[in-house]
């Protein structure tokens, strides 16, 4: 079974979420550890935002069944992007039979898209 899920995202949405609401929402969305691995840039936090979103499509769940943080989205020191998941995400995963998961983000003209693709 193959199942895949894309998603774009304009980058500068993350540019004009108001300061005290931006710190909150960093915070529900993104993990420790991408979040210091992306640090506050908003190119690189939109491409993590639609790869975890891309997965949530993937998964067949969406955002809502499982958590923003249950996807993690992490840099290889090569700077490959890997799929982690948690909680509810990987329940659901091992449930589904999905067990390898492949994740590409890009960034060109202001947007941000990233496509995954799970195996199983």
């Amino acid at each position: 079974m193959i199942k895949c899920g894309v998603d774009i995202v304009e980058i500068q949405r993350l540019d004009n979420i108001q300061p005290a609401i931006r710190a909150r929402f960093l915070q529900r969305v993104f993990t420790p550890l991408e979040l210091s691995q992306s640090g506050t840039e908003s190119q690189a936090l939109a491409g993590v935002f639609a790869a975890k979103e891309a997965a949530s499509k993937a998964l067949g769940t969406g955002i809502g069944k499982v958590r923003w943080q249950d996807f993690e989205i992490v840099h290889a020191q090569s700077g490959e992007p890997e799929l982690r998941l948690h909680g509810e995400a990987l329940r659901a995963a091992l449930a589904r039979g999905l067990h390898e998961w492949t994740v590409s983000i890009t960034h060109d003209g202001g947007i941000a898209a990233a496509f995954v693709v799970a195996q199983g």
